[in-house]
């Protein structure tokens, strides 16, 4: 990270996220697939819990008519996001909302989102959160709209075999990124966070995340559920290796 810019900052990122994702790309690609035969090429997509843009990116990549607005708390990634992701011009709008909040989708104006879409991110909220999040999409969605939720998906006591597979092969996966001088987690944080371009973030985001509750870990079997309570017509998986799913909700 000697050499600032805002895109070197992204890339380091999806390095660094690289390592607990042993597919990530091919995770993306999958999520990629169903949202165009879901929507098409041309459409408006939420970014929920966007990062520093990892998956916006992507979409702005594969789909040139598609619009993105992307949604986090952190300003430190949002402030790498907004950098990295400034060619795209009025194609990307990027906005600073607490998902936790039950009225985050208050922020939104303009057309309706045709779908929503997040990466590694949503297991950060409650089980509860979760349920008003899902709510409050399926309301958002137009009927047909698509959700893709893109993250680990923890086996529970009644799987321990796969349970055991599954963290021996997050486990395998780590130790060869950080073998090859991978950053970890907490000094990608570190390093990015000494940058006299992203300094002044550091106190707000100690503020922002301060004293929030560890979610315990939640099963497939409880976001399918809680899609389809909350309003969607189906839900299921659409990709999986071991633990790590995407998950789909049609509205």
């Amino acid at each position: 990270m000697s050499s600032f810019s805002f895109s070197s900052l992204l890339a380091s990122w999806d390095q660094q996220q690289g390592a607990y994702i042993a597919e990530r790309e091919a995770r993306f690609n999958a999520q990629l697939d169903v949202l165009e035969l879901s929507a098409g090429q041309d459409f408006h997509v939420l970014d929920l819990a966007c990062g520093p843009g990892s998956l916006s990116l992507r979409i702005l990549q594969r789909f040139p008519k598609a619009k993105v607005t992307a949604m986090d708390l952190d300003p430190l990634l949002l402030a790498i996001a907004r950098g990295a992701l400034a060619e795209y011009g009025d194609r990307i709008r990027i906005l600073q909302a607490d998902l936790a909040d039950p009225d985050c989708f208050s922020l939104l104006s303009g057309p309706a989102p045709q779908a929503a879409v997040s990466s590694t991110a949503l297991h950060w909220l409650m089980p509860e959160q979760l349920g008003v999040l899902y709510r409050n999409i399926a309301e958002l969605l137009p009927d047909g709209g698509v959700f893709l939720n893109a993250d680990h998906q923890r086996f529970d006591h009644r799987h321990p075999r796969i349970k055991a597979f599954a963290k021996q092969h997050d486990d395998q996966t780590q130790q060869r990124a950080w073998q090859n001088g991978v950053e970890d987690w907490e000094q990608w944080f570190a390093n990015v966070q000494q940058l006299p371009e992203l300094a002044q973030y550091r106190q707000q985001r100690e503020s922002l995340f301060a004293g929030r509750p560890v979610p315990p870990a939640a099963a497939l079997d409880f976001h399918v559920a809680s899609l389809i309570q909350a309003g969607f017509k189906e839900a299921g998986p659409v990709w999986q290796l071991l633990d790590d799913y995407v998950i789909a909700g049609w509205k």
